[in-house]
């Protein structure tokens, strides 16, 4: 896979990538994100952990515009998520944790479809795509139906289309799920590739403690709606001991408890570990 020549992406607007203040969601008397403050500086692969429940979906919801907030507010790409929805759209792209991908249509032909959608101009379409085929490695099953393609080539397909109109911030829901231990290293080095070639920031979703640290230069995990505890994965494991592992650091910030939520699984897990370290 090689970096496609003449492919820049836009130009770097404000301090930070992603910016939100105050974020807040409320669905009734549930506070799905409360209060949330993160600054996510350009050029990162920022890693968002948290159980079922803790307010990662609504918060990637509100920062790609698809879900209004209740108060507070957010920039991405240097442009506020209630102000300016079509900006923040243009300069970001989502690869869903559901599959996206049409399997009765081509590779070729999902692109196509994605390059219609994001309005590029007809004149452009060819090359961009012919580009994204070429990074993600997928030039040579362009042509053939997504249905028979396999699980790492499909979520190539989907990176491929979510990086066609060349957007600053890529935002990713469980990118790797369901992948055997290749692929999901596949992906790991394509996203690395993103940053390190063209500057792009990442925002992944995970429950993959071993891509947490693997992937991410820093990660937050959620707990009931707020930030438990945000920073670089080794510094996180150096502050619960010598010998603690990212499933300690998760089991430890977001294990819950009977009263706020946590699940059977989570507090055994979180008492192990306690228990272990001392």
């Amino acid at each position: 896979m090689h970096r496609a020549s003449g492919m820049p992406f836009p130009g770097r607007k404000g301090e930070f990538a992603i910016k939100t203040v105050g974020l807040t969601r409320k669905f009734g008397r549930l506070i799905a994100v409360d209060h949330l403050n993160l600054a996510i500086p350009y050029g990162r692969i920022f890693g968002l952990l948290g159980a079922n429940g803790a307010g990662k979906t609504t918060l990637i919801k509100m920062l790609t515009t698809l879900l209004a907030p209740t108060s507070g507010n957010a920039e991405v790409g240097g442009f506020g998520i209630i102000e300016f929805p079509a900006e923040v759209r243009r300069r970001i792209g989502y690869v869903p944790q559901l599959l996206s991908a049409d399997g009765v249509l081509t590779g070729y032909e999902n692109l196509r479809l994605s390059a219609k959608l994001y309005g590029l101009p007809r004149s452009e379409r060819r090359v961009r795509i012919g580009e994204a085929l070429n990074f993600m490695g997928l030039t040579e099953s362009a042509q053939q139906l997504v249905k028979t393609y396999s699980g790492g080539m499909i979520r190539r397909l989907e990176l491929a289309q979510a990086m066609l109109h060349r957007p600053a911030i890529l935002f990713l829901d469980e990118p790797t799920i369901g992948l055997d231990p290749m692929a999901r290293h596949a992906v790991w080095g394509l996203l690395r590739e993103l940053r390190r070639d063209y500057g792009m920031t990442v925002l992944i979703t995970t429950h993959d403690m071993e891509e947490a640290e693997a992937l991410c230069d820093e990660l937050a995990i959620l707990h009931t709606g707020r930030i438990a505890v945000e920073g670089k994965p080794s510094e996180l494991r150096s502050r619960l001991g010598a010998d603690a592992s990212m499933d300690d650091v998760f089991a430890h910030y977001a294990g819950g408890g009977i009263y706020d939520g946590g699940r059977f699984s989570d507090i055994a897990q979180a008492r192990r570990t306690a228990q272990r370290l001392g």
